[in-house]
């Protein structure tokens, strides 16, 4: 099928006109909220963290949003494709797993250091500029490697299904991201990742309902295990259960699974866009909203993959179903192949959408977790460490333009040196995976020794290297290219060495030098003035000026609600937050247990091959998840934020249909003169 299934001016139209409209439209929000909130993005606080007021329900559906990369929707079904039933699940427990953990994390967050900026604020100060230096290698390489595999699979599909040139999709795809970052900072981030779930569910239950329900080509779980059972007689899967597609026993399954949850710990616990979200987040309500993110984001790779991963397999033979090379998988086409042979043009036209939004709200996370770091981890600590507000914010905003260039950038050079989405997934474990314990500790555990775990990220980065290329070339004959080294076994032993020999060595070298920190300096990072002091100031302004109708912080914004001092001292309190810590602990390690041993690994050594009623059951347990994700992330937002609508609402009301002004004011103290 040499044709492309829509025509390129569709491509062009998705990402020049829907990233200019939702540009446009978030424009417009965040001058509704400059207007009718106590919010303003000209702020560098607000710019860079939301003013850490944002509720849970906005704060887990930005997870979702930031977590769902072009991989999650085309990795996802293209290990489907490949390995069948085992290939989703593993794909969804194995990167849902480290969020639920990160809840973790975010909780010592709010204890140990509640206002700083980056993670890579509070290594600094821990550890001192060589630890900086090195962790922000790990940090800023994450972020290069997340983006460019946004772009690239963005990318891939947009010329897969309209021709669109690759080098043009690179470069406009982050563009219009870069728009509305500058303008609306972190809440207009926040704002645009719940836009685009709400719309990223809508179109993914309707191509779960028209693969399993009204369909002509499969329509039903039956017909689905009917073609399946085909497609396995026809071509076995090699490494799986008698050849079939229906079956958790996939050795080529379970390494991916390995290999996609040490990469994703890299990807989490070293991405600033994840710990943005937790300084946005409200301190009583942080780990809340990561473990509801987390557990509404799973839904999303394992039904969509179950759905046209699956169905890319069953429609094999099929007249309006693409043949799929190798580097098709690879690229991550199967879901696109199946939506069109499925729906035609509208089938092609949803997943473009589908993949545009995806890419462009996860490019949004990237492009204000970059801007952060470059803002306040080299400019304001190296640069000018005296700048004033108007200096960080003007150096935020270049930040975001700057690093908008870079994405598209890196992914022209990887299309250019050939490595696709798929290579550059399994891939990034290999790099980045040794940082991650170094890291968990060095927020969460007060003896962690400083060298052992400067030199546990360094050893375990070099063993990595070191284990992938040998492998690679004891494999394949001495052989190393692109095509060779992206094996499943050469990855395996890249991303066991680079994780395994920096926990060992940041683990082993801290119980036996360790440290004892106190947390007091990690602590006092942007500590704001006291209360005190700040009441005595603000009284001496009134006396002077003696003004009226001056902007404050209201109760209720579209993405949180303001709070006093009195309020975020009540919510920082240790007592609490230690407690916060227990049930993140006892939580998300409780899920990883059941995500990825207790369900998992008996179906994988039963060898159990599913009939139609158990694949029927495992396609339904999928569709209600979807559900309740959708619930969680889409309606839960709004109805939390149920107050702060109304308020809008009736401020927007008055300018329009009043003579009175909607824009909020302060409110006038009273006092015995008054």
């Amino acid at each position: 099928m040499s044709e492309t299934v829509l025509p390129q001016g569709a491509g062009y139209g998705v990402v020049v006109g829907i990233g200019l409209f939702f540009s446009a439209f978030m424009i417009g929000v965040t001058a509704l909220q400059a207007r009718y909130t106590a919010f303003s993005p000209k702020n560098s606080e607000e710019f860079t963290s939301a003013s850490r007021s944002v509720k849970p329900g906005l704060i887990a559906s930005g997870i979702v949003s930031a977590w769902t990369w072009a991989a999650t929707l085309l990795q996802s079904s293209a290990v489907a494709y490949k390995f069948g039933i085992s290939g989703p699940w593993w794909y969804g427990a194995g990167a849902t797993v480290q969020i639920l953990l990160f809840a973790m994390l975010a909780a010592k967050l709010k204890l140990n250091a509640p206002y700083a900026h980056t993670w890579l604020e509070i290594v600094g100060v821990r550890w001192g500029k060589t630890a900086h230096l090195v962790f922000m290698f790990f940090g800023l390489a994450t972020n290069i490697i997340v983006s460019s595999m946004l772009i690239l699979g963005g990318s891939a599909t947009v010329t897969d299904l309209t021709g669109m040139s690759t080098i043009a999709a690179c470069f406009l795809i982050p563009l219009g991201v870069a728009i509305y970052v500058v303008v609306g900072g972190m809440r207009s981030t926040l704002l645009c990742d719940y836009t685009h779930t709400t719309v990223l569910f809508a179109i993914i239950l309707t191509f779960i309902f028209t693969v399993y329900a009204t369909s002509e080509k499969i329509g039903s779980p039956a017909k689905m295990h009917e073609l399946l059972t085909a497609a396995s007689a026809a071509a076995p899967v090699a490494g799986n259960a008698k050849g079939s597609y229906i079956t958790m026993r996939s050795k080529n399954g379970l390494i991916f699974g390995v290999i996609n949850i040490i990469g994703n710990f890299a990807t989490v616990f070293q991405d600033q866009a994840y710990w943005q979200r937790a300084i946005a987040s409200r301190p009583a309500s942080t780990v809340k909203a990561y473990l509801l993110g987390g557990l509404a984001w799973f839904a999303i790779p394992f039904t969509f993959a179950t759905t046209l991963g699956l169905a890319a397999v069953a429609l094999r033979g099929d007249p309006d179903m693409k043949i799929l090379s190798a580097a098709d998988v690879s690229a991550g086409l199967p879901a696109a192949a199946a939506a069109a042979a499925l729906l035609g043009k509208a089938g092609a036209a949803a997943l473009l959408v589908l993949l545009f939004l995806a890419v462009t709200s996860a490019c949004s996370a990237e492009l204000i977790a970059v801007s952060s770091i470059l803002t306040y981890d080299v400019y304001k600590t190296y640069i000018n460490p005296k700048a004033s507000e108007e200096q960080i914010l003007r150096v935020g905003h270049a930040g975001v333009a700057f690093y908008a260039l870079v994405c598209g950038l890196a992914g022209v050079i990887f299309f250019y040196i050939g490595v696709s989405m798929g290579w550059l997934y399994t891939f990034m474990g290999v790099i980045l995976g040794s940082g991650v314990a170094p890291i968990a500790l060095c927020i969460t555990w007060n003896k962690a020794n400083k060298w052992g775990c400067i030199g546990g990220a360094i050893a375990g980065f070099v063993a990595g290297i070191v284990a992938w290329l040998v492998t690679t070339s004891t494999l394949n004959d001495g052989v190393i290219n692109v095509v060779t080294s992206g094996g499943d076994f050469e990855m395996l032993a890249g991303n066991l060495a680079s994780i395994g020999v920096g926990a060992i060595i940041a683990t082993g070298s801290s119980l036996i030098w360790p440290d004892n920190f106190d947390w007091e300096s990690t602590r006092a990072i942007n500590k704001p003035t006291p209360k005190s002091e700040r009441i005595s100031r603000e009284k001496e302004e009134d006396t002077d000026s003696d003004k009226k109708g001056v902007e404050v912080h209201v109760k209720g914004s579209i993405a949180g609600d303001s709070f006093d001092l009195t309020e975020e001292e009540d919510e920082l309190d240790p007592v609490a937050l230690n407690k916060a810590f227990k049930f993140a602990t006892v939580s998300s390690v409780g899920l990883f247990v059941v995500l990825i041993l207790l369900i998992p690994l008996p179906l994988f050594f039963s060898q159990h091959i599913y009939g139609v009623g158990g694949l029927t059951g495992w396609v339904a347990i999928g569709i209600a998840w979807t559900f309740f994700s959708a619930i969680a992330v889409v309606v839960y937002p709004l109805w939390e934020s149920r107050q702060a609508l109304a308020q809008i609402t009736k401020g927007i009301y008055k300018d329009l249909f009043t003579k009175s002004s909607g824009k909020y004011f302060a409110s006038t103290v009273t006092n015995s003169a008054a």
